[in-house]
């Protein structure tokens, strides 16, 4: 089992980047050219299946990057199969509860760490020691992202096995009732940065790694909060370039 990228970057301390809203294998396989640290596979909001998470978690492999997926739910069969498709990263949802992070952290860590079903799937193929290994190298992404996991944020940061404690801003703020897309050209609600400032220094303040969504124009600034976990959206960088040569398309036929 290959050494997770990500994992390795966060605990020297440096800044790992992932790129998201990926499903299809051929993408991610072209993505992994440029040097991201991991690439995000989504299911909840894709329709992915099995077949293209699999191959898509093999592309990552092919490239050295961490294939982070993010599942439909907190469920500990869903979490073992996703793991056991070749995925080395996941990603929870709705994290809101103390409980709900034990349930993620153990759903994603054999034995003694935690209750992840003792089957193995590609990544342990030629391992001596597949099980210390997987639970050394899988990253586990906890997703705080409702009103309720931010009044429960203390005792959800002291849970053990969590890697990453990723501040949603568009689902906090449907949950705040002031609904925000944040890949559009509207700011962000006062009361929804308030809120995830505040959020991402808990999670500091408390040695743990916080992540959130990291734009090339907010990096500086997601930065300085410390955020150390950048995901980010390929989608706008294709919006941006299909923008610009249309618009020099315009600008020769006038």
């Amino acid at each position: 089992m290959k050494p997770n990228k990500v994992k390795r970057k966060l605990l020297e301390g440096k800044s790992a980047t992932v790129v998201g809203g990926l499903n299809n294998p051929e993408t991610v396989d072209f993505l992994g050219q440029f040097g991201f640290d991991g690439l995000w596979i989504e299911t909840e909001h894709a329709p992915t299946t099995w077949d293209q998470l699999t191959n898509a978690s093999r592309a990552c492999d092919l490239w050295g990057v961490t294939s982070v997926c993010r599942v439909t739910t907190n469920n500990t069969s869903l979490i073992t199969r996703t793991l056991d498709s070749g995925c080395t990263g996941i990603a929870v949802p709705h994290v809101n509860t103390k409980e709900d992070a034990e349930r993620a952290a153990k759903s994603a860590k054999y034995s003694p760490l935690g209750y992840r079903g003792m089957g193995a799937g590609r990544q342990s193929y030629g391992e001596s020691d597949y099980y210390r290994k997987a639970n050394d190298e899988t990253l586990v992404i906890a997703f705080i992202e409702e009103v309720e996991a931010v009044d429960n944020l203390d005792d959800i940061l002291t849970v053990d096995n969590i890697d990453v404690f990723f501040m949603a801003p568009s689902d906090l703020a449907a949950s705040m009732g002031v609904p925000w897309n944040p890949w559009s050209a509207e700011p962000e609600p006062r009361e929804v940065t308030e809120t995830v400032d505040r959020c991402i220094q808990k999670i500091v303040a408390a040695g743990r790694t916080a992540g959130f969504l990291a734009r090339e124009e907010t990096l500086e600034t997601v930065y300085e909060k410390g955020v150390r976990f950048f995901l980010t959206n390929w989608g706008p960088w294709v919006a941006k370039g299909a923008r610009g040569y249309l618009d020099k398309v315009a600008q020769i036929e006038r």
